[in-house]
C-alpha cells in the first residue's frame, strides 16, 4: 500500500470544517503541521480559536475520521494548539472581509439577507415561541438562518431553542451557538442563573448593536429578531441598524389584542420599514371531535393586517393561524421547537407553513444600484 502524501491529507481535511464557524479548517488557518511517517502513520496539529475552545471533542473526532479516509493511512495522531494574537488577528481579518471596523453586515446595501423583526403590541401573544419555530422551519428547508433574542428584559429562546453552549469569543469578535441548525445569541448567554437585566435604553441599542456587529453571522438567508413587546427602545434600535429590516407581527385573534398590535406594524409609518404580514397566534382550540373553540374570539389576526393595509397604504397579508396546542408548550419547554418534535400536529403545520411562504420570498435586490450604465453613455 502506498504511502498517503501530506497533499492527500491536507485535501481530506479541506472537508472538516470548523463546528462554530461552519467554514473548513483549512482556509480558517487552523492547520499548523501534517507530519506522514513512512508507515502511514499521520500526525495533524490543529490550532484551536482559544485554549478553553467548547467543540475541540467534535473537531478532534471530524480531523481523525477525515484523515482516516486518505488510502495508505495506518493511523492517525491529532495534536491541538491554540493560535496566537497574530494569527487570531489574521483570522478575524479573514473573517470580516478585510474591513477593520466593526460594522453591521445586514445594513449594507449589498446584503441579501432577509430580516425579520417578530413584533407584538404586548406580551403573551407567543411572539417567542413563533419567533423559534419558524426558525427551526427555515432551517429545516435547507436555509442558512439566526436569530437574535432581541428581547433583552424577558430574553427566553435560549431555552425554547434548547441552547445550553455558551458563546465563544475571540478577542472582539464573538461565535454564536447552534442548535437546531440555527445560530442564535441572547442577553441570556451572558447573565449568570437567572438574573434580571436592570438597564436603561441606551445600554439596550449597544447590546443590540454588538449582537449586530462584533458577532460572527457567516453568510445568513434570513435573520430574525425577537423583539420585546411593544414600540420602545428595541424597536427604534432596530429600524435604526438595519433600516431594511421588516416586520412581522404577531397577534391573538380577541379585539383588545389586535388594537394593541396594529401599533406595533405602524411604527413602520414612521420608520419607513416594509410589513412582511401579520401571524395569529392561538387562533382556537380544535376539540376531540373536531370542532373548533374559540376561546379568545376570531378575526384579530384579519383586522389588524386590513387596518395596516389602510394605514400604509399598501397590502398586508395575514399569513397564517396557529391554533392553541399543547405540544407547541411542551416543546418550548423542552428547547425543541414543535416543528421538529411533532411536525404533524396542529400548531407545526401552520407554522411550517407560515414559514414556507417566508422562505420562498427571494432575497431581493430591489431598490439596489446594479451598477449598470444605460446604453450609449
Amino acid at each position: 500500500m502506498p504511502t498517503p502524501t501530506v497533499d492527500a491529507v491536507r485535501d481530506a481535511l479541506s472537508r472538516v470544517q470548523d463546528p462554530e464557524i461552519h467554514r473548513p479548517i483549512t482556509e480558517l488557518g487552523m492547520v499548523e503541521s501534517v507530519d506522514v511517517s513512512d508507515s502511514g502513520h499521520v500526525t495533524v496539529t490543529i490550532l484551536l480559536t482559544i485554549s478553553g475552545c467548547p467543540l475541540k471533542a467534535k473537531l478532534t473526532t471530524d480531523t481523525t475520521q477525515a484523515v482516516q479516509t486518505v488510502e495508505g493511512v495506518t493511523g492517525v495522531d491529532v495534536r491541538l494548539g491554540v493560535m496566537n494574537d497574530e494569527q487570531r488577528g489574521a483570522l478575524k481579518d479573514h473573517l470580516r472581509g478585510g474591513a477593520q471596523e466593526r460594522e453591521i453586515p445586514f445594513a449594507k446595501p449589498g446584503s441579501l439577507t432577509r430580516v425579520y423583526a417578530v413584533a407584538s403590541g404586548k406580551g403573551g401573544v407567543g411572539k417567542s415561541s413563533v419567533t423559534t419555530n419558524l426558525a427551526a422551519s427555515l432551517a429545516k428547508q435547507g436555509l442558512r438562518v439566526a436569530v437574535v433574542d432581541a428581547d433583552i428584559y424577558g430574553f427566553s429562546v435560549p431555552r425554547m431553542m434548547g441552547v445550553e453552549r455558551k458563546p465563544t469569543q475571540v478577542d472582539d469578535m464573538i461565535l454564536p451557538p447552534d442548535s437546531h441548525d440555527v445560530k442564535v445569541i441572547s442577553i441570556g448567554m451572558f447573565v449568570p442563573g437567572n438574573q434580571p437585566v436592570v438597564w436603561r435604553g441606551p445600554m439596550l441599542h449597544r447590546a443590540l448593536q454588538q449582537f449586530l456587529a462584533d458577532v460572527f453571522w457567516g453568510d445568513l438567508d434570513i435573520l430574525l429578531l425577537d423583539l420585546p413587546p411593544g414600540t420602545g427602545d428595541i424597536a427604534i434600535s432596530v429600524a435604526q441598524l438595519i433600516p431594511n429590516s421588516e416586520i412581522l407581527v404577531v397577534t391573538t385573534p380577541q379585539q383588545a389584542a389586535a388594537e394593541v398590535a396594529e401599533r406595533a406594524g405602524a411604527i413602520a409609518l414612521q420608520t419607513h420599514q416594509r410589513v412582511a404580514g401579520v401571524i395569529e397566534n392561538m387562533s382556537w382550540l380544535e376539540l376531540p371531535d373536531g370542532s373548533r373553540q374559540e376561546i379568545f374570539g376570531s378575526g384579530g389576526g384579519a383586522a389588524v393586517a386590513a387596518s395596516l393595509s389602510r394605514a400604509i397604504g399598501a397590502p398586508v397579508e395575514l399569513l397564517g393561524q396557529v391554533p392553541l396546542d399543547t405540544n407547541l408548550r411542551e416543546g418550548a419547554d423542552e428547547g425543541l421547537p414543535v416543528v421538529l418534535r411533532n411536525p404533524d400536529s396542529a400548531a407545526a403545520v401552520a407554522l411550517r407553513g407560515i414559514a414556507a411562504g417566508l422562505g420562498s420570498r427571494s432575497r431581493g435586490l430591489a431598490g439596489r444600484s446594479l451598477g449598470l450604465t444605460p446604453a450609449g453613455r
